[in-house]
């Protein structure tokens, strides 16, 4: 744009030059016409130093980021700002470079980056992202300081931190949900940074304010609406929007001072809270009896001496009495779990939840995680399945194939039951194996931090113990479900969360686990 304008003041020039040196005072007219151009030719220079400075600090960035995920690229997307900020480079930031750059003899690299764009992250990547962190947030009861300097559990060696636009993005992001309250909170942030002297790239620090005076507005809290909206204004005196506010502001706290109106209640809290669920998630369990604890043991199992557990039993735990939850340790090698989590990469695909309708699936915010359904015709699977079956005594013939499930930025899966309702006459049809009677669940990862398997209705708590496996009943012994067995994958605060498990069949199961003889069992 700069070049063109100084065309246009060059051809304008030879244009009007017809014969100056004749006139002196025509020549004095030179003079003002060279200065102009002299500062259209000064701006063109700084702007484009500006843009080069722009360019070599994001590649310098750019560097520093790149050295450190490749000593360990997997850890470090384990850690939710790192994968937050990959996310929101490749989508957004990207972006902004290249309309930073577009305007230089940059071709090539513009070329490259646009065929390249195909293959980036979307907006919903980013948005997914980001409201992987609020998540995050709200069930691990972080502060905003914390999470933008990155003071994760678990890691100091990964840390990295949100910037003043970065926190800006998030609250943007909250504001286009009318999620006032985490708006306040990323839009406070960013203004505390500028405040201790970290200045933004992009976004500029009037737009910062007005929106956290605003939303502070809609939480009802006219007091620190004002405060901003002050701090705006000493920006940006003549911002006709915020002179505005402050006189609707000023005049309503008056009232209320007064008595003629209402004092308000801020609300700064937000919405959707499931107390239970993120407690569980913390750590804080309901502590059992001491007598409910004396019954709770560890033990070597080989399931009434079945030939090929007596030489090598198996660990068992008691991890709740009822209804009754027990972990096996150590049920699955090193090699094994590799094997599975590379067989299943290539078929992950975006988990789903039931729908509405019988063998309906769905898309949903509540199950964050991708999947892959394993056949069993792999020498692993096939091993596993069988010594699954003889740990159990279940009949693994009419068991569903195994998930293997990764959880991503924040991965979680809200709490819901395996059963479906016994409103559902004929459960589970397509299969034609009657309702899921029990789950057995593999943890085939570390997970640094976060990411609990709980039971909101028991106040159970089962952490993500790498080689270990979990099993519970769906059913009762009258074959209805046991909604006690509600549970939830709790989100993954730092690390990466794989799983795989199989879900049995009433069918199979008749002689190996009977029905009650009472309907109410």
């Amino acid at each position: 744009m700069e070049v063109y304008c100084l065309l246009l003041i060059l051809i304008g020039f030879s244009s009007a030059a017809e014969e100056f040196y004749s006139s002196i005072d025509q020549m004095t007219e030179l003079l003002h016409t060279e200065k102009e151009l002299l500062a259209s030719l000064n701006y063109y220079i700084q702007a484009e130093e500006a843009k080069l400075e722009v360019v070599k600090s994001w590649a310098q960035t750019l560097a520093d980021h790149s050295a450190f995920a490749s000593q360990d690229p997997k850890r470090f997307l384990g850690h939710p700002v790192n994968a937050f900020k990959l996310l929101k480079r490749l989508n957004k930031d990207w972006r902004d470079l290249e309309n930073v750059v577009s305007t230089n003899l940059f071709g090539a690299f513009i070329s490259k980056l646009e065929a390249g764009r195909e293959n980036f992250p979307n907006e919903n990547d980013q948005k997914g992202a980001a409201e992987a962190l609020l998540r995050l947030q709200d069930t691990y009861e972080l502060d905003t300081d914390t999470l933008a300097n990155g003071k994760l559990p678990g890691s100091s060696q990964l840390r990295t931190n949100l910037t003043v636009d970065d926190c800006y993005d998030l609250g943007i992001m909250a504001y286009t949900k009318d999620d006032f309250y985490h708006t306040v909170l990323w839009m406070s942030q960013a203004f505390r940074q500028m405040e201790r002297g970290e200045s933004p790239q992009l976004v500029k620090p009037a737009k910062i304010l007005d929106y956290l005076s605003y939303s502070y507005w809609k939480q009802g809290d006219l007091e620190h609406a004002l405060e901003f909206t002050n701090k705006l204004l000493e920006i940006d005196p003549g911002h006709e929007r915020a002179n505005q506010s402050r006189t609707y502001y000023v005049f309503h706290l008056e009232k209320q001072k007064l008595g003629k109106e209402p004092l308000q209640t801020p609300k700064m809290e937000r919405d959707n809270y499931n107390g239970v669920y993120e407690r569980l998630c913390r750590g804080d369990s309901v502590e059992l009896t001491p007598l409910r604890r004396s019954g709770l043991f560890c033990r070597y199992h080989d399931n009434h001496g079945h030939p090929n557990l007596l030489i090598g039993p198996v660990k068992e735990e008691d991890v709740w009495d009822e209804p009754y939850i027990i972990r096996y340790h150590d049920v699955v090698s090193e090699q094994d779990m590799e094997i599975i989590k590379e067989w299943a990469k290539p078929e992950l695909k975006r988990s789903k939840v039931n729908g509405k309708r019988e063998n309906e699936s769905v898309v949903s915010h509540n199950r964050v995680s991708q999947n892959a359904w394993m056949n069993d015709d792999h020498v692993v699977i096939t091993k596993l399945s069988k010594r699954v079956g003889d740990i159990t005594g279940m009949d693994m013939s009419t068991s569903e194939k195994m998930q293997v499930v990764n959880y991503g930025v924040g991965g979680q899966y809200d709490p819901h039951f395996d059963f479906k309702g016994d409103e559902i006459e004929v459960p589970n049809s397509k299969l034609g194996r009657g309702k899921r009677i029990a789950t057995w669940l593999f943890y085939i990862s570390e997970v640094e931090a976060g990411g609990n398997t709980v039971f909101p209705k028991l106040g159970a708590i089962v952490e993500p113990i790498k080689g270990s496996a979990v099993l519970w009943y769906n059913l009762l012994l009258n074959g209805k479900g046991d909604y006690r067995t509600q549970h939830a994958a709790c989100p993954v605060l730092v690390g990466s969360k794989w799983v795989a498990n199989w879900w049995f069949h009433e069918r199979g199961q008749e002689f190996r686990r009977p029905c009650g003889l009472e309907k109410s069992s």
